[in-house]
Order: C-alpha cells, then sequence, then structure tokens
C-alpha cells in the first residue's frame, strides 16, 4: 500500500572531518559534505550505537510532522580513510568504528543555546514540545541542557539520541508504551505547557499511523545491530511502530502525568 507524503531523507557524503562538537559522551563532530553544507555528525560507533540514531531519526521527525522545528536530518557516509589520519587516538577509534551509513543534522551556523531566563516561549509552543518529549520519553531537555537553539529568533529542537530509552531496556516494549513519562517533571519548559489538552488533541489528528508507518521505514537495515536478537529488520521496524501506536492511543496518560508534574512545580 502506498503512503502519502512519504518523507525522504537525502544522503550525502562526508568530505572533510572539521572538529569534535565535546558534547556529553556521544562525541559529535562538525563535518562538511560533498553538498558543501556543514553538518553536526551523529556517530554509529559512539556509545549508544545505532539505537540512538534510531531515536535521533524517529523522534526528530516525529518532530517535523508536528510542525516543530528541526534541522535537516540526512544520512551521511563516512569512508574508511577518516579514520586513519586522526591524530587523536579516541577520535580515530570513533571514525573506524563509524564507517558506512551515519546520521547528520544540518548545521544551524550562529545559533545560539536556548535560555529559559533570556529567552520566551509561548503557552502554546511549550506546550507542543513538552507533549513531544513526553511521547518520545525523551530524557535530555532539562534547564541543565535544553537541547533548543535560537537562530534566527526562531526556536530549533536538537539532540534526540536519548528519546525512546526503552529499547534499551529489553522486551517489555507494550508495557512501556503505556506508561507515563516521570522524567517530564525535570523539562525545562513544563511551567508554561499550559495547553497540553488542546495540543494533544491536535497532535493525534497530524500523527496518523501511515505517518508514523512511513518515518519508521526510513530506518536502515544496517542500524539493526544487535545480534542477540532474531528479528528481521521488518519486524523490529514493526515493533517501533506498535510502540509509538500504542502510546499515542492512551496519550492521556503521559499528559495527566505531565499536567500532574507542571502543578507541583508552579
Amino acid at each position: 500500500m502506498a503512503i502519502d507524503n512519504q518523507p525522504e531523507l537525502r544522503t550525502v557524503t562526508v568530505t572533510r572531518y572539521g572538529k569534535p562538537l565535546r558534547e556529553g559522551g556521544s562525541l559529535p563532530a562538525l563535518v562538511e559534505a560533498d553538498d558543501d553544507f556543514l553538518y553536526v555528525l551523529k556517530f554509529r560507533g559512539a556509545g549508544q550505537g545505532t539505537k540512538a540514531l534510531i531515536a535521533e531519526l524517529i523522534a526528530g521527525e516525529i518532530a517535523r510532522t508536528l510542525g516543530l522545528r528541526i534541522p535537516e536530518i540526512v544520512f551521511a557516509t563516512l569512508d574508511a580513510a577518516f579514520g586513519r589520519t586522526e591524530p587523536d587516538e579516541e577520535i580515530q577509534d570513533l571514525l573506524r568504528a563509524s564507517e558506512g551509513l551515519n546520521l547528520a543534522l544540518h548545521y544551524l551556523s550562529g545559533a545560539i543555546t536556548f535560555d529559559p531566563v533570556i529567552n520566551d516561549v509561548d503557552a502554546r509552543l511549550a506546550s507542543q514540545i513538552v507533549w513531544l518529549d513526553a511521547f518520545v520519553m525523551n530524557v535530555d531537555r532539562t534547564a541543565r541542557n535544553t537541547n533548543m537553539l535560537m537562530w534566527h529568533k526562531e526556536l530549533w529542537l536538537i539532540d534526540h539520541g536519548a528519546a525512546l530509552y526503552v529499547h534499551h531496556t529489553g522486551p517489555d516494549w507494550p508495557e512501556s508504551s503505556r506508561r507515563p513519562f516521570a522524567q517530564i517533571k525535570d523539562h525545562v519548559l513544563l511551567p508554561w505547557a499550559t495547553e497540553l489538552d488542546a495540543v494533544d488533541a491536535d497532535f493525534r489528528k497530524l500523527l496518523t499511523s501511515e505517518r508514523i508507518q512511513a518515518i519508521i521505514s526510513l530506518i536502515p537495515d544496517d542500524w539493526f545491530t544487535d545480534r542477540s536478537i532474531a528479528e528481521s529488520p521488518d519486524t523490529l521496524r514493526q515493533i517501533y511502530a506498535q510502540f509509538l501506536e500504542t502510546r499515542l492511543a492512551s496519550s492521556e496518560i503521559f499528559v495527566n502525568a505531565a499536567k500532574e508534574a507542571r502543578n507541583a512545580r508552579v
């Protein structure tokens, strides 16, 4: 069956390794690609492996579907030659472990980190971002690390590799899909998220089953690298899709939890 509005990701080839962006444990890097654009490259050989790339891809494209600002996400091919000339042994090992298909986000030159003390966010946008992060279980949007940028006076979302953390925890996907998201209590935008019910109603219409399936279909086969799992890539894709569709169908659980957490904070 054909899927309407099938999302597509471009594929670029990394031509120049710029510099590491030493943030967290994943060591992303600023690179140049064969289209002459700069990208923030997320490595398949980093600590959380390809599961972090899967989370980045799924959460980012869901956010784009919901109308939130996300830098363009592309597949990025890394050639074996890059690991041979890098003098830093840690980075050299990372480059060698990341040969092949990685993920990258368009570099927003001149962007500055979002600061909730300085930058204003209206209730609607705050509610949209809180809803997204509760839905995809993104643990990494706190005051300590907002993972948001201000670029041309607009707010952009970045770094979703810590979302969908349940894919690291084992086979309890069905139970996890219906759980509230306890970590939402630490969300940097929670105090301003006063329109969660309205956003929930709108987003449930936008995020159709067809759209979820289309996003999941983007995951490359060779990103399913867990050798302890016998299922095929198609079967594993359907686990992700079922998790998201079940979670969406029971969204009142995580919405109510977010509202309760907000009331406790304010």
